[in-house]
Parts: C-alpha cells; structure tokens; sequence
C-alpha cells in the first residue's frame, strides 16, 4: 500500500511550525522554563519582604536606645560599611530571626540615607 503523497509535507511543516512557534516564544513570546519562572517567583518574594520590612528597619534607627550613635557612626561610615553597621544594630534583623537580612541592609541604608 503507498502512502498518500501529501503526509510527508504536511509532516515536516508540522515540525517546523512547531519549532518556529518554540523559537519565537522563547526569544520574544517571554516564555520561561519551570527553573527561571521559579528564580524570578525567590526574587520577587525576597524583594516583596524586603519592601514591607524596609519601613520596620527605619522606625528601629528612631527608637534605638542606642540610635543616636549608630546614626553617627553611618554618617561617618564609607558606603560599603554602611551595610554592616545597620546589621551589627540589629535593624536589618526581622522578628523572629537570629540572622540579619543583607538585602534589608541594604534597604534601610538607602532609606536611611534619603530622610
């Protein structure tokens, strides 16, 4: 029995449909892979608990006993150590952790520095 002579082309432009329609989602279509859309689901959550904490970190560096001394110490302080003194005050530190969060450091440095 022969084969109907219109099932290889129709075949092959199935395949290269389906690749060109993989191609194009992939460069511009935004479709990501289950690993990169779970990288992107850390960062934002990492980047929503930062904001929400940001203005708890702030409130700490006003009602620190010892905030007065700290805030000098960041004024005198060059960026890059900025981050380990608000770690070392415990403002960079949320409720119920042991170890402070560098990203809300970070936060806070640049909150702190714009008031």
């Amino acid at each position: 029995m022969e084969s109907r002579e219109w099932i290889k082309p129709a075949a092959c432009g199935a395949v290269g449909g389906a690749l060109a329609l993989a191609i194009i989602g992939f460069t511009i279509g935004g479709w990501v892979t289950g690993g990169t859309a779970t990288k992107m689901a850390e960062n934002a959550s990492i980047n929503a608990v930062v904001a929400v904490m940001t203005p708890y970190c702030v409130a700490q560096s006003k009602s620190a006993p010892n905030s007065v001394e700290v805030l000098a110490a960041l004024k005198a302080a060059n960026s890059y150590d900025r981050r380990s003194i608000i770690e070392k005050a415990g403002w960079a530190t949320p409720l119920g952790d042991t170890t402070p969060n560098t990203a809300l450091a970070v936060s806070c440095n640049s909150a702190l520095a714009l008031n």
